[in-house]
């Protein structure tokens, strides 16, 4: 149907926006969780976004293959929310991946031939300063090309400011 990339900086709004996007679709809906609660802190951030998005939602939790949870969904879903790919992109670091565009490549193919309207949220992290060592720089850069791959392959971007979206595509 349709592939919406969603955009911003930390506590910026993405995850509300688009939920609050997809509520507009037909139901059900879909959510696919990338995110791993290692410790406790974590934990509490998964509870706050599950109450966050509340019952509406089935819940796919696929922190390395997003891609496999939207097959899975098939024609099911009137819209599905990927929250976030920063986090699939440190899962997929730690776990060895080596060639992460082909990874973001078929994500994306996915993503655009599901029959459902499909939310990608991801952090934009190069807005900062120069990371201090090999690996937090490689994670930028890396965000930096699959955000860029995605912004390319959607029909519409919005960056989030402040909890305000603003359309770019």
């Amino acid at each position: 149907m349709s592939l919406v990339l969603v955009g911003g900086g930390s506590r910026s709004g993405k995850s509300r926006f688009a939920l609050e996007y997809a509520r507009r679709h037909t139901l059900p809906l879909a959510f696919v969780a990338t995110a791993e609660a290692r410790d406790d802190e974590m934990q509490q951030r998964v509870a706050a976004h599950q109450a966050e998005r509340g019952t509406g939602f089935t819940t796919f939790e696929e922190p390395r293959h997003p891609a496999r949870s939207i097959e899975e969904a098939g024609d099911r879903y009137g819209a599905i929310v990927i929250d976030c790919l920063t986090l699939w992109l440190s899962n997929l670091l730690l776990a060895g991946v080596a060639d992460i565009p082909r990874e973001t490549a078929t994500l994306l193919r996915i993503a655009i031939d599901s029959p459902a309207t499909v939310l990608l949220v991801t952090n934009e992290v190069g807005c900062g300063i120069v990371p201090d060592n090999a690996l937090a720089r490689s994670f930028r850069d890396l965000a930096g090309a699959m955000n860029q791959q995605a912004a390319a392959a959607a029909q519409e971007v919005y960056w989030m400011i402040f909890g305000v979206p603003m359309r770019v595509k």
